[in-house]
């Protein structure tokens, strides 16, 4: 590996960005693409930056069908930031780190932002739009929020849509999601971008408890992800009872 492309490699991790080093197996030839730079001395083509975003989405290196060119992905981790420490947070925090997530809980409120409440697993405090912004979300992350209020919820989804995140989504009615794309709106949003949050949350399992919503959430993450959502969104979008848990 040359030393250009190596600095360049090194430059990408440290900014989380992702990144596939493509090699003439006949010939040698390198080149790395990042996005849609490319640095080296191998000609990349639309045939090339096709093999390269496959491998990118599925974290998986391999050669190309003609056997000519081989893939390899650097990709950074899968991160989950989820906006509010409520009962479903703590059971989607553990199922997305067992799912090989990187996940931050963000919730200003400390009495439910707390280790107790979410052990080994990292806590903001921060409010949600500063917590975000300093996770820099990137086509790696995914963010979820679920505090039902505006205050909390709104500046999150704000700036998740100024960003490259993979998958957003937000707790709650068909109504409350019919307010808060008003509110979003205003705020400088097109329909377009809006279109990108899943709300209500999660896939349509018939999910009640937070467990299950929380698996809800999870799957349809996971459907996003990998480029096939099977399901419609959930219909409740709703805490149980249609309370906040404490």
């Amino acid at each position: 590996m040359k030393r250009e492309i190596l600095d360049a490699l090194q430059a990408a991790r440290a900014e989380h960005r992702a990144a596939a080093l493509v090699t003439d197996l006949a010939g040698g030839a390198q080149a790395l693409v990042i996005g849609d730079a490319v640095t080296g001395d191998l000609a990349v083509d639309d045939a090339v930056r096709a093999a390269v975003r496959e491998a990118i989405r599925h974290n998986r290196s391999r050669a190309t069908p003609d056997g000519r060119l081989f893939v390899q992905a650097f990709v950074p981790p899968l991160r989950l930031a989820i906006v509010g420490a409520v009962h479903i947070a703590q059971s989607l925090a553990p199922i997305a780190a067992l799912a090989g997530y990187d996940v931050t809980v963000i919730d200003p409120r400390r009495a439910f932002a707390s280790d107790e409440r979410f052990p080994g697993v990292a806590v903001s405090t921060e409010w949600p739009d500063d917590g975000l912004a300093a996770l820099k979300p990137d086509a790696r992350t995914a963010v979820v929020t679920l505090t039902h209020d505006p205050k909390l919820d709104d500046p999150a989804l704000d700036l998740a849509l100024r960003s490259q995140a993979f998958y957003i989504a937000a707790l709650g009615s068909r109504k409350t999601h019919a307010g808060r794309l008003e509110r979003l709106t205003a705020r400088g949003h097109g329909p377009e971008t809006l279109a990108r949050i899943h709300g209500p949350a999660g896939l349509a399992l018939g999910a009640v408890s937070p467990a299950e919503i929380a698996i809800s959430v999870m799957a349809q993450m996971t459907a996003v992800l990998h480029g096939a959502e099977p399901l419609g969104p959930q219909l409740h979008g709703q805490e149980p009872h249609g309370k906040r848990p404490a």
